[in-house]
């Protein structure tokens, strides 16, 4: 580990990452069971947001708009606060993930569906189909670069033996650096940005929808509906 640390370099980060979460191409309207009337959801949004518990405060509250607290929960806040384990985290601590490029969220996003809920959950079969939402979030930080330290680590990308990452994240998330780059592990090529503090990410914005549907030869990826965009 110390070694490892030693030959490490910062990479100064500012630019847009790729966020991809599970989420629904249309949200279901919450108030549609009380009333037909869309005036009356409308007035039943407004009294939601003004009672509700804020989760986000805008360094900026007279030009920021109310749907931009829950746009930086969904995009940034969520790992934060429901901690799960992961490649850098034990689980007693959260980790964001994000990416360069759509592409490389998919590959990593599809991996740990098929692991998790299609496989270890039983139901790997033709048909299984889900959502999911596309952020761009803007990251200004001095970053762990461990890209370089792959070739002498192989363990950073073993795709199931976490011991090493863990190490790594404890350490990083104790010290108090706010995150790293590595490669990925999934896709072959591209960049996985692993923040440990929401300070040094912003301006979340939506960028598109995703469905992954699973068929005989492996999941296939619509960007828009019934149209493959990739296979995977």
């Amino acid at each position: 580990m110390d070694s490892l640390f030693s030959s490490l370099a910062l990479a100064d980060i500012h630019q847009d990452l790729t966020r991809n979460i599970v989420s629904l191409r249309v949200s279901e309207n919450l108030f549609d069971d009380l009333t037909d009337d869309p005036e009356a959801w409308h007035s039943a949004q407004l009294l939601e947001l003004e009672t509700k518990p804020k989760l986000f405060n805008s360094h900026q509250p007279v030009i920021d708009r109310p749907f931009e607290e829950a746009e930086w929960n969904d995009a940034i806040g969520y790992p934060f606060q429901n901690s799960a384990q992961s490649r850098f985290s034990d689980g007693s601590f959260g980790v964001w993930y994000g990416a360069d490029s759509i592409e490389t969220t998919v590959h990593e996003t599809v991996y740990h569906w098929q692991k998790g809920l299609l496989e270890d959950a039983g139901f790997n079969m033709p048909g299984v189909e889900i959502q999911r939402r596309i952020y761009s979030v803007r990251c200004d930080s001095l970053l762990i670069d461990l890209r370089p330290a792959i070739k002498t680590h192989p363990e950073i990308l073993h795709l199931s033996d976490y011991t090493a990452t863990h190490a790594i994240g404890s350490k990083i998330h104790r010290e108090g650096h706010p995150g790293l780059i590595t490669k990925s592990a999934r896709a072959g090529h591209g960049d996985v940005y692993a923040i440990f503090t929401p300070k040094v990410l912003s301006n979340p914005s939506h960028s598109c929808y995703l469905t992954y549907i699973t068929t005989e030869n492996g999941v296939e990826i619509q960007r828009t509906p019934s149209v493959t965009w990739m296979t995977i």
